[in-house]
């Protein structure tokens, strides 16, 4: 392990370990501007990454504060087994929690012995908490203006470490991670993100974003991957931020999410964020039924889908749906419709088999729960899984998903193609209607795009390995 904090200037006396459980197979922004934060105050700051190291003992020897961050579900879930040793490591260590996850945890966290939790924009709130010794009396969860430093990347593991960009013909590329924003403004009642930000976004300046790409090219990036949860969030900024990186980079490309309201919305921008490098965009489409969409108050159609689809495709970049497949509303048919439609759309290589098999989480804070009678649907918080579980209306759909999430780990773990994989999927689908599967024609299966080696979900279950890795 090695510091976050650059080796010029002595450091304080305070020893703080910033983790990460899981980003995705990328290189954690949130652990590199939190670590700017204290190397700017001289602070001497260590990252771990649980997903690329061990927790070690001489990591936490010294340790004062541990502060670790929870962007995602899956990486909550996996803090929680790694609390245990990080205790045994650091007996009096002060434990806080930040990022996404964190503030609608709070009370499972505080009796997990986290004494802090900070939500939003942390990296002043964990700082102030370190410098006091103080900790906040309740939830911190900060959404004004802060100042975005240059990431401090040098005491994470080398870029080479995590995903790579796969290449349609198989090829790979050294994949960096940025951020040009945080949070949202908009209100889907599904996305972890609402609970947080409520409606609103920052932007990191150009210049911030630029200098912390050119510092992952600098190490080897030839891809970069932005995480902010919508890219179009602020249109202005965003295409400021394609201009200045292609002028710097103009070979380098990269992928952003959008919403598929974005893309319609502005769609005249799509033409010139391509001519930049934009090679492919994920977006979440969740689902192809409108009643459902409407549910999730996703703010887009099935038919609006398919319209930005064939824009992006006409304009020559590639679209990465992301699917919620299985909800309280989901019927047997309206699963095969779902897999019909990737079939009429040629996005069988595009999709990831893991996005078939997810089932829709209600954490607390849930905006779902503001919907007309979908509490009652609910059982008890369940603090195993950090969920309100649920059961559909046809219990064969809940066996339907339990059969294909095992399908797909298990072919995960052969390394079985997306388009065997799929057939599996279809075949179990008609088995659970009763009904003989029609045969599949290969052409329908699209062409590959390219993609992240990396297709966890942030909302899937934490593997046993991903349990037992640290």
């Amino acid at each position: 392990m090695t510091t976050c904090t650059p080796e010029t200037g002595a450091p304080s006396g305070a020893r703080v370990v910033l983790v990460s459980p899981y980003e995705l197979g990328r290189q954690p922004f949130n652990l590199a501007q939190p670590a700017a934060w204290f190397a700017r105050e001289r602070i001497a700051a260590t990252c771990v990454d649980l997903s690329q190291q061990k927790l070690d003992p001489a990591t936490f020897a010294h340790a004062e504060y541990v502060a670790i961050y929870l962007g995602m579900h899956t990486a909550t879930r996996i803090a929680a087994a790694a609390l245990p040793k990080i205790r045994a490591l650091a007996p009096h260590a002060r434990i806080a929690a930040f990022g996404l996850y964190a503030p609608v945890n709070a009370a499972w966290l505080k009796a997990l012995g986290v004494e802090a939790i900070f939500g939003g924009e942390s990296e002043p709130d964990l700082l102030a908490w370190v410098q006091s010794g103080v900790a906040p009396a309740g939830t911190l969860v900060r959404r004004d203006k802060i100042e975005f430093l240059l990431p401090e990347r040098r005491g994470l593991p080398e870029l080479q470490r995590y995903a790579k960009l796969i290449l349609a013909d198989g090829t790979q590329k050294i994949t960096g991670f940025a951020e040009a924003s945080r949070g949202c403004k908009h209100l889907c009642r599904h996305c972890p993100v609402v609970s947080v930000y409520e409606g609103k976004f920052r932007i990191v300046p150009v210049e911030t974003v630029i200098a912390d790409i050119a510092q992952q090219v600098g190490v080897g990036a030839q891809h970069i991957s932005f995480g902010d949860p919508d890219f179009l969030n602020g249109p202005t900024h965003a295409l400021k931020v394609a201009e200045a990186l292609h002028a710097r980079f103009p070979d380098l490309s990269w992928d952003a999410t959008i919403k598929i309201e974005h893309l319609l919305n502005h769609a005249e921008l799509l033409p010139r964020l391509h001519q930049c490098g934009l090679l492919f965009i994920v977006t979440a489409v969740e689902s192809v039924d409108d009643a459902i969409l409407s549910r999730l108050a996703k703010g887009h159609t099935r038919a609006d889908f398919e319209v930005a689809l064939a824009h992006c495709r006409a304009l020559g970049i590639a679209l990465a749906p992301t699917f919620v497949p299985f909800t309280p509303w989901t019927t047997l048919t309206g699963y095969r419709d779902l897999l019909a439609a990737l079939l009429s759309l040629k996005l069988v290589e595009a999709v990831p088999p893991i996005q078939l098999a997810i089932r829709l989480l209600v954490p607390q804070g849930s905006y779902l729960m503001r919907l007309p009678d979908f509490a009652r649907r609910m059982g008890a918080f369940d603090e195993a899984t950090l969920g309100y579980p649920w059961q559909a209306d046809d219990p064969r759909v809940d066996a339907l998903q339990r059969d294909i999430m095992a399908w797909v780990m298990d072919a995960e773990k052969a390394a079985l193609p997306r388009a065997e994989v799929f057939a599996g999927i279809w075949a179990r689908t008609h088995a659970a209607l009763g009904e003989p599967a029609p045969p599949l024609d290969p052409a329908q299966f699209g062409d590959p795009i390219a993609h992240h080696s990396e297709p966890w979900y942030c909302c899937a279950e934490p593997t046993d390995t991903q349990l037992a890795s640290f």
